[in-house]
């Protein structure tokens, strides 16, 4: 299927033309036969100026441009499976989120503007203006625990009445099920904390096991704010959130065994797990304790599903350590991440670059390979070690990477571009790339490396998934449409992670 396609009146009434294409994608993946098309992925050079060109990525819809399923005969029809539809467990994590802006919330609570600090856990109005500063300038996000229960209550009530604040589904886990249910031929099994307003919240194709209902919802402070905004001093150099919480289902990991338990009936084809991160909150006995109950509860999983991680901001070092040599990632096939996540991994492990004390700008795509290499290669799947982890999918504001053990994953330039497709979407609250609403930040060259002999790279608008190997690894890398104005940042990496899962597709073993 193959058409024509014509912009007007973009970069001052350029005329752009190139072709739209379809995608056949088929796998086989714990015995059932999968077929998805990715219809009407176009690729535009929209503009140069002042020696520089900008490279968009439009992947439209299915349902969009005439583009009629339906009527495609065999394989060709949309549908996910021939017998049954797909499933997928995202675990353990979900709240409420309430949405706002950042500057306004601070406004309201009295706080005035203030130097910037980082503060591993917040305890005060006092640290959380100093942290909120921090994060902000940098254009950072990351999330934090606020250990006093009744100034968290305080605050929580001052964000919810605010007349600005939007209520959401919240929790990476929850995101991703919400995310996944939008497609009706996908059956997701929830487990987590969920009360009465998130339950209200979720898609009717999220199903949620009496086990994991309780009578109060536990909620998340999303503070929003724009690039170029200001407060105080304090300038944002991109559009970002700063998430605090005070959880006590979610931090204590409470819906775990639930989640197990539920595994058996549910049989799902994708267990997706998130939350460890919210265990920051708990005394190190406490959270050891859970870590390796968590550790035993997954190791339950059968062989043959496979585990998504997506990781999130953490401050304890210790604690990313043993999530990394010893206890999860041997468990899991996949893992989510995003910059401030890698940098704080490999600083954690002592690993490449980790004198690297943060990011300057767009990330150096030649240090994040880097780093995701040798997590791969020195912790992932191999014939000498007992490790099952063989994908990482990467993403920051202005790229993604895709990387992957060989022989273990296929379609990954499909899914990295639905990731990349899935960032410019969500960001700006549209079903498709509206070109006028997005811009490049990505680098137009790059190096593959930083500590082997590298590879330059230019990016190319007819090939705009970029593809790379280093000693039995390949990478993926895409450039992002950035949304100019984002209505909404909270939830990208969750988006854009179910996004390349979805269209991944697993070699069986």
């Amino acid at each position: 299927m193959l058409g024509n396609f014509s912009v007007l009146g973009v970069g001052g009434g350029a005329h752009l033309e190139d072709f739209w294409a379809a995608y056949l994608v088929e796998w086989k993946a714990s015995g059932f036969f999968m077929s998805f098309i990715l219809c009407d992925a176009a690729f535009f050079l929209l503009q140069k100026f002042l020696c520089l060109f900008s490279l968009w990525l439009v992947v439209l819809p299915l349902h969009s441009q005439g583009c009629d399923l339906t009527a495609l005969p065999g394989a060709l029809k949309s549908v996910w499976f021939s017998q049954d539809a797909f499933s997928v467990s995202p675990s353990v994590n979900a709240c409420v989120d309430v949405v706002l802006s950042g500057v306004k919330l601070l406004e309201a609570l009295g706080l005035e503007p203030s130097d910037g600090k980082n503060h591993a856990v917040l305890s005060s109005g006092q640290d959380l203006r100093e942290a909120f500063a921090h994060f902000m300038e940098r254009g950072a996000a990351a999330e934090r625990f606020f250990s006093d229960a009744e100034a968290f209550q305080d605050i929580a009530r001052t964000a919810s009445e605010h007349p600005t604040a939007q209520l959401y589904v919240g929790g990476n886990a929850a995101l991703i099920g919400q995310k996944l249910a939008t497609n009706p031929d996908l059956k997701i099994l929830l487990c987590g904390p969920v009360g009465p307003k998130l339950h209200e919240l979720l898609d009717d194709n999220v199903v949620v096991p009496p086990e994991s209902m309780q009578e109060r919802d536990e909620f998340h402070l999303i503070l929003e704010y724009q690039a170029g905004e200001q407060w105080g001093r304090v300038r944002a150099p991109a559009a970002n959130r700063f998430i605090f919480s005070h959880d006590l289902s979610n931090g204590a990991l409470n819906m775990l065994e639930v989640f197990v338990s539920s595994l058996d009936e549910f049989q799902p084809d994708l267990v997706v797990l998130s939350g460890l991160h919210m265990m920051e909150g708990q005394s190190k006995e406490m959270r050891q304790r859970r870590l390796m109950e968590a550790v035993a509860s997954i190791s339950d999983i059968p062989t043959d599903i496979p585990i998504h991680l997506e990781l999130a901001s953490m401050t304890d070092q210790d604690f990313m350590s043993n999530i990394m040599h010893q206890q999860v990632f041997p468990l899991v096939n996949s893992i989510g991440l995003n910059e401030q996540e890698l940098l704080f991994l490999t600083q954690s492990a002592s690993g490449p670059h980790a004198s690297l004390a943060s990011w300057s700008g767009v990330p150096d795509v030649g240090v994040v390979s880097d780093i995701l290499f040798w997590i791969l290669k020195e912790h992932g799947k191999a014939a000498e070690r007992a490790s099952d982890l063989t994908r990482i999918h990467f993403h920051t504001l202005a790229y993604h990477i895709l990387v992957t053990v060989d022989g273990h994953w296929g379609n990954q330039a499909a899914a990295v571009a639905a990731g990349a497709r899935a960032a410019g979407t969500q960001a700006c609250a549209t079903d498709t790339i509206d070109t006028s609403k997005v811009f490049l930040k990505a680098p137009l060259e790059f190096v593959t490396s930083h500590t082997e002999a590298p590879s330059k790279i230019s990016l190319n608008p007819d090939e705009p998934v970029v593809h790379w190997h280093r000693e039995g690894i390949s990478f993926h890398f895409t450039p992002v449409l950035v949304c100019k104005d984002p209505v909404r940042t909270v939830g990208l990496g969750d988006a854009i992670s179910a996004e390349g899962l979805l269209y991944s597709e697993v070699y069986p073993q």
